[in-house]
């Protein structure tokens, strides 16, 4: 009951994931990412503990596929479960098992990996690749065109409800973590919420760092 992509700018090094579903808050239980490691996609029948541990193993030097395959060795209900994986050298990993639900699909390409269940047909992960490395513009821009290219290749079967996009940087926190937790149009809502946040980005980012010279906040009472 998702569709998703996780992948990796190659001019930043900055790791990225757009997810959306019919489920509610789906962005809170399956987007994983690490600055400086990667970034993982824990769906269908999700276990959210996933994420940490493929992330861990990538964090010890193992490269997606290697990350990929200690985690699922003989772990109890790995059939249940989508996993996505992308690392800092670019290099992508998918497992689908074999109880992953309705119509699924996975496809890999360049620095991004994408994936889904329950899909309205099996074009959609590729239709996300396509998205992605035919986007323009900056990262966030890359990661909604794959989730618009989704949703416009028929997405999911039903209709989704919820969506997310995050970034990771150079820093221990995400410099974008936007979440639509439930709405009739979702994907819309968070492209909506990126063109508000993309261009405050870089100033959140400045006042964490140096607040004294951070530019203005632009709210009332502010001098």
């Amino acid at each position: 009951m998702t569709f998703s992509l996780v992948a990796r700018c190659k001019d930043t090094g900055q790791f990225g994931m757009v997810i959306s579903s019919s489920s509610p808050a789906v962005a809170a239980r399956c987007v994983h990412l690490r600055a400086g490691v990667g970034a993982v996609a824990s769906q269908n029948v999700t276990d959210p503990g996933l994420g940490p541990l493929v992330l861990d193993q990538m964090a010890m030097g193992k490269s997606a596929p290697e990350a990929l395959a200690a985690i699922t060795a003989n772990r109890h209900y790995i059939d249940y479960r989508q996993l996505l994986v992308i690392d800092g050298a670019g290099r992508s990993a998918i497992h689908s098992g074999a109880q992953v639900l309705g119509i699924w699909a996975e496809a890999r390409g360049i620095d991004c990996a994408a994936g889904g269940n329950l899909l309205a047909n099996p074009g959609v992960a590729q239709a996300m690749i396509d998205g992605f490395e035919t986007g323009k513009g900056p990262f966030g821009d890359r990661l909604m065109a794959a989730l618009h290219a989704g949703l416009a290749a028929g997405g999911e079967a039903g209709p989704v409800h919820s969506a997310g996009m995050k970034i990771v940087d150079k820093l221990d926190w995400p410099v974008a973590d936007l979440r639509i937790d439930w709405s009739d149009r979702p994907i819309e809502d968070l492209a909506a919420a990126w063109q508000v946040y993309h261009p405050q980005m870089a100033a959140y980012v400045q006042r964490a760092l140096n607040p004294s010279v951070a530019p203005s906040y632009g709210v009332p009472g502010d001098e």
